[in-house]
């Protein structure tokens, strides 16, 4: 039994590209674990806690609380709190930085903005469509076509010099858009911040409905992308915000929000 000195406890982000999971002791994180999810959330959700706990040293039973959010957190075999993407988010971030009014989270199936109030909950949020050209699932549909590392899309847009105009809102069509572009002999880089001009008005649009308050952050899969965030930060005008690892927000938010279930 842990002591009222003493709390552990695990959060848990299962997406439907990563999984992601943390352990913390009191409020602070001692371990993290982030490891793709492969169709497969039962193992995935049970792999990366076990991987958080061997790095923290510890064992389930040490566990006050399991909080989980995302699309396969049903999966896990452990008992849990389940909690809602939005505020694991919303919480994580107010965590890193407690002056942030507004979140913009990029994450595999949607794109979101979210105020939230100065306690890190939701006040307000919109929720992009479901096309993956709303979300940074569109970053890894044009990596595969470029042949591009994921993790050099950002730096490449940065050396863009004429940005490609992509004319489609839709994630099949920019496949194709893209394809044509590679033919006719674009530069990748290009191509990559077209791509990140597109994407960066989409979440504009989605900020304006909402209004955006000041401080601002991004967070998910596609604030690990630079030249996405420097785009998103051109059409909204205001600095972003970014932790250190952003991936695992939204399962520190989970663990935070459990231990007050």
């Amino acid at each position: 039994m842990n002591s009222k000195e003493t709390l552990y406890s695990a959060g848990l982000d299962i997406g439907s590209a990563l999984s992601k999971a943390v352990i913390m002791k009191n409020r602070t994180v001692l371990s993290s674990s982030v490891r793709p999810t492969e169709g497969n959330f039962s193992h995935a959700a049970n792999t990366v806690l076990n991987d958080a706990l061997e790095k923290a040293g510890l064992s389930h039973s040490d566990l006050a609380s399991i909080g989980a959010c995302g699309l396969g957190a049903s999966f896990l075999a452990y008992p849990f709190t389940k909690i809602t993407e939005i505020s694991c988010h919303s919480r994580g971030v107010n965590y890193f930085f407690p002056s942030v009014r507004t979140v913009i989270e990029v994450g595999n199936q949607a794109s979101r903005v979210i105020n939230v109030t100065k306690e890190g909950k939701v006040a307000d949020c919109i929720v992009s469509d479901r096309c993956a050209a709303g979300s940074s699932r569109i970053l890894q549909i044009i990596a595969k076509v470029l042949k591009v590392d994921l993790k050099d899309m950002g730096p490449l847009s940065l050396k863009s010099t004429n940005p490609v105009r992509f004319t489609t809102g839709c994630a099949v069509f920019a496949e194709t858009e893209a394809i044509s572009r590679v033919a006719e002999g674009m530069r990748k880089e290009d191509i990559i911040a077209g791509l990140h001009q597109a994407l960066a008005a989409r979440i504009s649009a989605m900020a304006q409905r909402i209004k955006l308050k000041e401080e601002c952050a991004i967070t998910g899969g596609g604030a690990k992308d630079i030249g996405l965030v420097r785009a998103v930060e051109g059409k909204i005008e205001k600095k972003l915000l970014v932790s250190d690892d952003p991936f695992i927000t939204g399962a520190i938010g989970a663990a935070l929000i459990a231990v007050e279930k």
